[in-house]
C-alpha cells in the first residue's frame, strides 16, 4: 500500500458534479484529488438525456464552461409544451436564460479536460474507492484499488462523494437514504433527421399521465424520449425501439421521428425510484445524484449536479483556508441544499408516482397555454429558476384571473348584425 499525499479535499467521481466542485475549490486555493473509477479520460455518462436546466447557466458561466460548450456545438433552448388546453410557447421577453443541450459524449471529456488543467487539481483515473478512511467518527480520506492491485490512501480535510445515484462513497460511509416509488419508465435515443417544430427549443408533451419529449442537440441530432406509466410497459418489452418510435409518431402534432433514424444505442430505464441522502456527515459531503437522484422527467439532474457542487465549494472554501471549522461549512451547505431543493423534490416526488395532474396543476397548465405571464412563470419554475412558493403565489392568482376571463368570454353572446 502506498500513501497518497494529503489534500484539502478528496473528491470521488469526475463527472459534472465532481469536476465543478474540483474546479471551484482548486481556484479557491485548495489542493484537490479528483478520483475517477474509469481509466479513459473521454468516458461519459451514458444513461442521461444531457439537458442542463437554465437554473445552472450562472454556474456554467462562473466555471467558464459555457463558452466552450457552445463552441463544441451546444444548443441553447427554451421550453415549449403541448397540453390538452393548447401549446405553452416561449414568451417574447423571457425572465430566465435559455437552457443548453450537448451530448454527454462531448460534454464530459470537455469539462474533465478543463478541470484537469485547473491549478491545485490532481486527476486520478482508473482508481476504484473501496474504503472510506475514518478516525474518531470522521471521514479523513479514501482508500483506492487500482487495476494492477496497488492500494493508495488519499487523505483530506473533507471527502466529497460525487459518484452518482449508486454512490460507493455513500454506501461505504453508511449514509442514510430514503427512496420513494416511481410509476413511469423511460426510453430514448439520438435521431438524425429533420428538426422538430420549434427547434432549437425543447418540446415536451404532457399527455397526462404519460410524457414525451424532443430535445434538439449538437450535430443536428434530436433526442427523442418517452416516459409512459408502468401500465404500458408490456408494449415496449419485445421491441422497445419500435415502440418508442410509434409512441412519438402518434403524438399530437408529432415531430418527424418517422423521417429520422436512430444513430445511438437506445437508452432505457425501467426502475428509477427517487433517492435522497444526507447530504453531509462528519468530514463528508455528497453532491449531484449521490445526494439527490430524482425523476428525470423534469431534466434537473445535470443542473442540480452543477449547482450543488457550487454550493458546497462556496460553503467549505473558508474552512479549507483555515478561516472556520469545517463542520460549520458543511452545515451551511446542508441548509442551502435542503432549503433550495427540498420543496422542488417534494413536488417532483408526488408527480413521479405516475398520477394524473391535480386540479391546481390543470388550472396552471391551462392558463399557461393562453397567457404569457403564466407561461413565463411556468418556464421559470420548470427550469428551476424559482421555487414552488414563489411560483404558486404568483401563478395561481393569475391563472384564476385567466380562467375567469375565458369563462366570461364564452358566456358573452355573439354580436348581432346591424339591420
Amino acid at each position: 500500500m502506498s500513501n497518497g499525499s494529503d489534500y484539502d479535499a478528496v473528491i470521488v467521481g469526475a463527472s459534472l458534479a465532481g469536476c465543478a466542485a474540483a474546479t471551484l475549490l482548486g481556484r479557491s486555493g485548495a489542493r484537490v484529488a479528483l478520483i475517477e473509477q474509469r481509466p479513459d479520460p473521454a468516458a461519459f455518462k451514458r444513461i442521461c438525456s444531457h439537458f442542463i436546466q437554465s437554473s445552472a447557466i450562472p454556474t456554467l458561466e462562473r466555471l467558464g464552461w459555457l463558452g466552450p460548450i457552445e463552441q463544441a456545438g451546444g444548443v441553447r433552448s427554451r421550453f415549449r409544451g403541448w397540453t390538452r388546453w393548447g401549446w405553452i410557447e416561449p414568451t417574447d421577453k423571457p425572465s430566465v436564460p435559455p437552457s443548453v443541450n450537448l451530448r454527454r459524449e462531448r460534454l464530459d471529456p470537455l469539462m474533465r479536460g478543463m478541470t484537469a488543467e485547473t491549478r491545485g487539481v490532481e486527476l486520478v483515473l482508473g482508481a476504484t474507492v473501496d474504503r472510506v478512511v475514518s478516525e474518531r467518527g470522521r471521514a479523513v480520506g479514501v482508500e483506492t484499488l487500482e487495476r494492477g492491485g496497488e492500494r493508495t490512501t488519499f487523505r483530506g480535510s473533507v471527502v466529497i462523494g460525487a459518484d452518482g445515484r449508486d454512490s460507493r462513497v455513500a454506501e461505504l460511509a453508511a449514509m442514510p437514504s430514503r427512496t420513494t416509488p416511481h410509476g413511469r419508465f423511460a426510453y430514448g435515443g439520438y435521431y438524425e433527421g429533420p428538426p422538430p417544430a420549434g427547434a432549437p427549443n425543447a418540446t415536451v408533451w404532457f399527455l397526462d399521465p404519460d410524457w414525451a419529449a424532443a430535445f434538439p442537440t449538437d450535430a443536428g441530432l434530436t433526442f427523442y424520449a418517452c416516459m409512459p406509466t408502468a401500465a404500458r410497459l408490456e408494449q415496449f418489452r419485445g421491441d422497445p425501439q419500435h415502440a418508442l418510435e410509434r409512441f412519438v409518431a402518434d403524438l399530437p402534432e408529432a415531430p418527424p421521428i418517422a423521417a429520422s433514424r436512430l444513430v445511438s444505442p437506445l437508452l432505457g430505464k425501467l426502475k428509477m425510484p427517487n433517492l435522497k441522502r444526507g447530504p453531509v456527515a462528519p468530514g463528508l459531503a455528497l453532491i449531484g445524484d449521490a445526494a439527490l437522484a430524482t425523476d428525470p422527467l423534469w431534466g434537473v439532474g445535470c443542473g442540480w449536479a452543477l449547482q450543488s457542487a457550487e454550493w458546497l465549494a462556496d460553503s467549505i472554501a473558508p474552512a479549507l483556508r483555515g478561516g472556520e471549522p469545517l463542520d460549520r461549512g458543511l452545515q451551511r451547505y446542508r441548509r442551502r441544499f435542503r432549503r433550495t431543493l427540498g420543496p422542488h423534490q417534494w413536488m417532483i416526488d408526488g408527480y413521479a408516482r405516475g398520477r394524473r395532474l391535480d386540479p391546481g396543476e390543470r388550472l396552471v397548465f391551462s392558463a399557461a397555454a393562453h397567457d404569457d405571464k403564466v407561461a413565463d412563470l411556468f418556464e421559470a419554475f420548470g427550469t428551476r429558476n424559482i421555487g414552488p412558493a414563489r411560483f404558486l403565489s404568483q401563478a395561481l392568482p393569475r391563472a384564476l384571473v385567466v380562467r375567469a376571463r375565458r369563462l366570461a368570454g364564452r358566456r358573452m353572446p355573439a354580436p348581432q348584425a346591424a339591420t
